[in-house]
């Protein structure tokens, strides 16, 4: 299965395939030299403890959430049906 560019020169799938494979490669070797190299370097795995505490601060910020949208819910289905109600007569 052959292709045609812009010039008329003929480029087969596999060609097409190995140029986004090789930009891909490339792009992540600049990673481990960049900006993000000393990140990298420095990134561990957390201990028992401190995962456990990321995860009880993941958890209670979602119930926080989940509260939150729960009353904008109850809001909106109680209180703005009433304000509209009233705005239309």
């Amino acid at each position: 299965m052959a292709e045609y560019d812009g010039d008329g020169e003929q480029h087969r799938f596999e060609d097409t395939v190995q140029e986004w494979q090789d930009s891909i490669e490339t792009n992540v070797r600049k990673i481990g030299k960049g900006s993000w190299a000393r990140i990298l370097r420095m990134a561990r795995k957390p201990s028992k403890k401190e995962l456990r505490q990321t995860i009880y601060v993941c958890g209670i910020g979602m119930l926080i959430l989940g509260f939150i949208g729960f009353v904008v819910l109850v809001i909106m289905d109680n209180f703005l049906p009433w304000v509209f109600g009233s705005l239309m007569n």
